[in-house]
């Protein structure tokens, strides 16, 4: 799959970076292992979009498939060292702010705090 055939499906760039932090593709129980690629562009686009489990296209494999993989990799760490692996980077490319900003429009009081007379 060289070619993107969907806006939730990864590059041949973005995949490239995260297959080295790919478990192995090793049968499990005797079946042949979907291709991770494939696999992960249907996670992303259960994401992305919102929809249900069932719901994702067949393109992407079937929703069990892709279902017990998000959970086992899940488990396993390989999400947590994928998004530690991107955060990295991008962190050595200046592009992460760690100053954190968090104002009314974010966390809303609740609505009896606004103008609450204070004592007695």
């Amino acid at each position: 799959m060289s070619v993107v055939s969907g806006r939730f499906e990864l590059t041949d760039v973005e995949y490239a970076r995260i297959a080295p932090l790919l478990p192995a593709m090793t049968p499990q129980r005797g079946g042949r292992w979907r291709d991770h690629r494939q696999v992960i562009n249907g996670i992303v686009f259960r994401v992305r979009t919102g929809v249900p489990w069932r719901d994702v296209p067949a393109r992407y494999g079937p929703w069990k498939t892709l279902y017990k993989r998000f959970v086992r990799w899940q488990e396993d760490g390989t999400w947590a060292r994928i998004e530690a692996m991107l955060q990295a980077d991008a962190d050595a490319a200046g592009d992460l702010d760690w100053h954190g900003n968090a104002d009314s429009t974010i966390v809303r009081a609740h609505q009896h705090a606004a103008g609450a007379r204070k004592g007695g």
